[in-house]
């Protein structure tokens, strides 16, 4: 079965194909990570774009049941340069090409992914199409004109019910815009009673549970793209101790009065590294996000920041300068990736501690 991918600037790579049969529009990424593809597809923050790895071998540790980081698949397709067609792990269930079939995402192999990173990382992330049927270049040149990237894939990722799983800890409000399960596992392991909330929740919804925390997932996107949750966010702050990853870190920017902005072809990998200013230590993280805070905008807002990117010097952890809340832009979690900073959810658990205490003072 062969394939194709065609980018928005005409060029073409052509290759086989796997996965689901068909074709799919998105916005053409690349990550760096060695290992972990499975947790990298089932990432909600991927929603609407198609990755291509840098890695050459991928699936070669085949797919199992207990490592996604959500229930589906957000992305609209898979790129890498070879697929492994018979995986060996003790663990593994199923290949990486019977996981795309089941979960509906197109995928391509036998590409030059080396090419397709060095044209991302020149002229930025862009528009796609990535199909295994057969189509002329007419067809796709046609399909891609056609299709407009809508920016509302936080509504498609986020819970649409209210979720509760009990725990003895604090009482943790989770504003869940597209959250990696080993982030609620996290908090699981500290023995958090956790309240997962849609992205749309209101302040009075979350101050219903009598919240000790105010817990901003990851999520797919522009921050700017959902107002509604910044407005909310804006007032809980005020109120609640907060911790924030990824876009909850770039929407607590766009709640104290800060701004945000696209980065050229984003962050994505294992391999990031970052430095925490307060330790005065390097770390090297987990990453995946597209928009970066503008640091300026906000230590004029009343943030510190905390963390900055060894690579480019973009914002990567901040804090408020009186009020107990803080965030970073990496993954602490993981998942894949390092698992050094793990240590801030600990932050997490003792400032909502201190603040339990404060407040029976």
């Amino acid at each position: 079965m062969s394939g194709k991918l065609y980018l928005e600037d005409g060029t073409v790579f052509e290759g086989k194909g796997f996965g689901k049969i068909g074709t799919s529009v998105g916005e053409l990424v690349f990550n760096t990570s060695i290992t972990g593809y499975q947790e990298i597809l089932t990432d909600p923050s991927y929603a609407g774009q198609i990755i291509n790895m840098t890695y050459p071998l991928i699936g070669n540790y085949g797919v199992n049941s207990f490592e996604n980081e959500s229930k589906q698949i957000f992305a609209k397709g898979f790129v890498v340069k070879c697929i492994s067609e018979h995986p060996s792990n003790c663990a593994s269930e199923e290949s990486i090409d019977e996981m795309l079939k089941k979960m509906g995402v197109v995928g391509l192999y036998g590409v030059d992914t080396r090419s397709i990173t060095r044209k991302i990382r020149k002229l930025g992330a862009m528009k796609c199409v990535i199909t295994n049927e057969d189509l002329s270049i007419e067809e796709l040149d046609n399909i891609i004109k056609s299709t407009t990237l809508t920016n509302e894939y936080v509504k498609q990722v986020s819970t649409k019910e209210v979720i509760h799983i009990p725990g003895e800890g604090p009482r943790v409000a989770v504003i869940d815009f597209g959250a990696k399960r080993n982030i609620i596992e996290n908090l699981k392991h500290r023995n958090c009673d956790i309240t997962i909330f849609p992205y749309n929740v209101s302040y009075n919804e979350v101050m219903s549970i009598n919240p000790d925390g105010l817990f901003l997932s990851n999520g797919p996107g522009d921050p700017k793209a959902v107002p509604e949750a910044i407005e909310t966010v804006k007032k809980l702050i005020q109120v609640l101790p907060t911790f924030g990853i990824c876009l909850g870190h770039q929407i607590i920017a766009l709640a104290v009065g800060g701004d945000t902005y696209k980065l050229k072809f984003g962050h994505r990998g294992g391999n990031h590294g970052v430095y925490d200013i307060e330790r005065d230590k390097a770390y090297i993280t987990s990453q995946n996000h597209g928009y970066a805070v503008d640091s300026k905008t906000v230590e004029n807002k009343g943030m510190i920041i905390t963390h900055i990117n060894l690579n480019d010097n973009t914002v990567e952890g901040m804090k408020h300068k009186s009020l107990p809340v803080f965030s970073v832009q990496f993954h602490p979690e993981g998942a894949p990736g390092p698992i050094d900073t793990e240590y801030l959810f600990d932050k997490f658990m003792t400032i909502m501690n201190d603040d339990v205490n404060t407040k029976a003072i």
